[in-house]
């Protein structure tokens, strides 16, 4: 299985940078395991979706991760000051890990400020990264970070424009909850409350977990041989009562349908463990690529992916590569709009497949 197999040719223009409005109102290419596509909107989930349907949603809350600041520190030629990126990346026993640019530059000690209420010392700096220590914590942190943070938008957005207000809302779920992650569930990001309500009607259920995605989540595979890729780990965590929502729905025979890799990846992972699926709390590195075996999902709706991308690999493993080559296929000729802010789709494979 190479990384070859799971390429393709996307035109530029096809990335989107900005969300559509209103949220519901993106496009949503539904493909099951065999048969024509059908080229429907978000909102058109509703005619799409079944009674008792059970769709699986990421709660995370996305921190404006982003930081710019001037880094300082003495030398025997005086005073050095320079211009420095940071990215956080998750809590350390104390401080933050993040990514830096330049990180090379950086030494340890030195004082990074971010605005007259946040500045960090780097504690420490490794291959890859640093840990920083900022001068407040808890709720002062929160506030601070929120005046001089910008939101974490992806690599290939924020080659094309730097984050603004409207990210503020644009990058985050209108169900987001619980703080930690750096990059958004983005297929949730289509649903809004009328949508939501609407689905409610129908008859569709939701249950709600946390998986606090991570920047690992752009890494790009750089094996040939795809099952040697090592994956990077997030945490999440399935309630008592969200398990229990979605046992119950399995027991009765109704479809479990996470909303974006990180649902599915979090609910698999549950699924694996040695008692089954349940309650879980921990860190993940699932990685699904074809030949893995669903447990616990019929169906996944997410956006459209990377080519040669690990989130490739999973959709590819629950349609079959072939089928997935065609769906992409589609959806380029018919103009559909890719990643974070672009078009969704909702894959339907064979049920018990």
């Amino acid at each position: 299985m190479h990384l070859s197999d799971f390429d393709f040719d996307l035109p530029e223009t096809l990335i989107a940078t900005r969300p559509a409005r209103p949220r519901s109102s993106a496009r949503l290419l539904v493909a099951e395991a065999r048969g024509p596509f059908r080229d429907r909107r978000v909102t058109d989930l509703v005619d799409e979706l079944q009674p008792g349907d059970r769709l699986v949603l990421n709660n995370t809350k996305v921190i404006p991760a982003r930081l710019f600041g001037t880094r300082h520190r003495d030398s025997a030629q005086g005073p050095v000051s320079a211009k420095v990126e940071i990215t956080l990346l998750e809590p350390a026993s104390e401080g933050w890990t993040a990514l830096a640019k330049p990180l090379r530059k950086l030494a340890e000690g030195e004082e990074i400020v971010f605005s007259d209420a946040l500045r960090a010392t780097v504690a420490e700096r490794g291959a890859d990264r640093v840990r920083l220590v900022f001068n407040c914590t808890g709720d002062d942190f929160d506030a601070a970070l929120a005046q001089a943070g910008a939101m974490p938008l992806p690599p290939y957005i924020a080659a094309k424009r730097a984050a603004d207000a409207q990210d503020r809302d644009d990058y985050q779920t209108v169900f987001a909850a619980r703080k930690g992650a750096v990059a958004a569930p983005t297929a949730s990001l289509h649903f809004d409350e009328a949508l939501l309500a609407a689905l409610r009607a129908r008859g569709v259920e939701f249950s709600f977990v946390t998986l606090h995605v991570g920047a690992g989540t752009f890494l790009p595979v750089k094996v040939d041989d795809v099952t040697t890729h090592k994956m990077h780990s997030e945490w999440g965590e399935i309630s008592d009562q969200a398990a229990a929502e979605v046992l119950a729905t399995r027991a009765e025979g109704r479809r479990v349908i996470p909303v974006g890799t990180t649902a599915l990846r979090l609910i698999e992972t549950a699924a694996a463990q040695p008692g089954g699926f349940g309650p879980w709390e921990g860190d993940t590195d699932i990685f699904i690529y074809p030949g893995f075996e669903f447990r616990i999902t019929d169906g996944l709706m997410t956006n459209f992916h990377l080519p040669k991308s690990t989130l490739m690999m999973l959709v590819s493993a629950l349609m079959g590569a072939e089928r997935i080559r065609e769906i992409y296929a589609h959806a380029i000729a018919q103009e559909y709009r890719f990643f974070s802010y672009g078009d969704s789709s909702l894959l339907l494979p064979d049920r018990g497949a």
